[in-house]
């Protein structure tokens, strides 16, 4: 494998949607034309097994793809602004006034309560754009407690705008609720994988990060490689954890190239400094390469 063998700072741009739809954690939209930049000329189906803020999708804007999650709200969510822009600006315009028309901090506890209760896609969405940082965080109950952020959400007329652009850009996608795995085991030889797994080395309290394994993610990839399937990996590079520098592992023999993508400072380190200044928590992400 080559370390830095790719350099991606001069790629030609890609049109990337207006506006993020989702705030999420280790969300890639700013770097999403760096990272399809190294992506091969030509492929088959391409898929996502974690799909996220869904960033790098919608700036691929692909004819064909699958797309997933184990988080069944989110994957419900995507389907929604895919087949329902309509409904989903519904959803969010609802909150977005209960939130803004009364008491701020009550209302979005209220819309929190009522996912814990029920999760469900309307209150996911309103929730991650709203909620400390877009670090979507559950307590060892399963529960979500992240607090109410103490910025003011987008208008529903400014994310409506964002959904016109959105929902087209995904119009070729399926979107699927399952495992990586699963996902991944399906892809044909020819197709291109893309994943965007969670920090390795994150807090268990995050999302997608309760039941991760990183060596499982691993050895799948490997047989994705032998049966011809390109894989692109993600995976944060020099985030901190705590007082260190995460050092993730990568076996050998699997990827043929690496890069490294700076993807500026980390959000979930400014939680866990409850908004401190992050002049020297700047994270860069390597993304791995089977071809």
């Amino acid at each position: 494998m080559t370390q830095g063998l790719l350099d991606l700072s001069g790629a030609a741009p890609r049109p990337p949607p207006a506006g993020q739809l989702l705030k999420w954690i280790g969300n890639k939209q700013r770097f999403a034309a760096g990272i399809l930049a190294a992506f091969p000329k030509t492929y088959g189906t391409y898929h996502e097994p974690f799909i996220g803020s869904g960033a790098v999708l919608a700036t691929l804007a692909p004819r064909q793809a699958v797309a997933g999650d184990v988080l069944k709200p989110l994957v419900q969510l995507w389907q929604a602004v895919q087949q329902r822009p309509d409904e989903v600006h519904d959803w969010y315009a609802q909150r977005w006034h209960q939130v803004m028309e009364g008491d701020k901090v009550a209302a979005y506890k209220a819309i929190r309560a009522s996912f814990n209760a029920d999760p469900n896609p309307a209150d996911l969405l309103f929730l991650s754009r709203s909620c400390y940082g877009g670090v979507i965080r559950f307590a060892r109950d399963g529960s979500m407690n992240t607090p109410c952020g103490a910025h003011r959400p987008i208008r529903p007329e400014d994310f409506a705008k964002r959904l016109a652009d959105w929902s087209p850009r995904l119009a070729g996608t399926r979107f699927v609720h399952a495992d990586f795995q699963e996902l991944m085991d399906a892809a044909q030889p020819g197709d291109l994988v893309y994943c965007d797994p969670p920090y390795a080395d994150s807090e268990t309290t995050l999302y997608g990060a309760q039941k991760f394994s990183l060596q499982r993610l691993f050895d799948t990839i490997e047989r994705c490689r032998d049966r011809g399937v390109h894989v692109a990996l993600s995976i944060d590079g020099t985030k901190r954890s705590g007082d260190r520098v995460c050092d993730v592992p990568i076996p050998s023999g699997i990827f043929a190239q690496e890069a490294v993508v700076d993807v500026g400072r980390s959000m979930l380190r400014r939680f866990q400094m409850q908004g401190q200044t992050l002049e020297s928590e700047r994270v860069s992400d390597r993304l791995f390469l089977t071809w």
